[in-house]
């Protein structure tokens, strides 16, 4: 692997995952933002130490290579989700609604820079 794309898979992957473990430890420590912004998006607070685990074995996916194209594809849907409530809420659509995309985007663009397994299912020409 070239040594530019390797350090820059690395970097796009660990810009998600930083946000993510940090989401993560919130909903699992159940402070008061969390409680607020679950109570905005009509979310029992019950669900979010639950919600913390899901993701932090989404990340943990991610981040072994061998089940890092599973990762991806868990944390595509669990953002995913993250869309659809700030859809159903009416968030603002760049800064809220559209945020999880973005991290999806990084996470997958790390994994394309750093998994041969997925460049080979997405040949980009030059």
């Amino acid at each position: 692997m070239q040594p530019r794309r390797s350090w820059a898979g690395v970097v796009l992957t660990v810009l998600p995952v930083l946000f993510m473990l940090f989401d993560s430890v919130i909903h699992l420590m159940v402070i008061p933002p969390v409680v607020e912004s679950f109570t905005q998006l009509g979310y029992p607070v019950s669900t979010a130490r639950a919600l913390g685990v899901i993701e932090l074995v989404c990340i943990a996916l991610y981040l072994i290579p061998r089940t890092s194209v599973l990762g991806a594809v868990l944390l595509t849907g669990y953002l995913g989700g993250a869309v659809a409530t700030n859809l159903r809420v009416g968030s603002p659509l760049f800064s809220h609604t559209l945020f999880p995309v973005y991290v999806g985007v990084l996470a997958w663009g790390g994994l394309f820079l750093r998994d041969e397994r997925v460049r080979a299912l997405i040949p980009v020409r030059r």
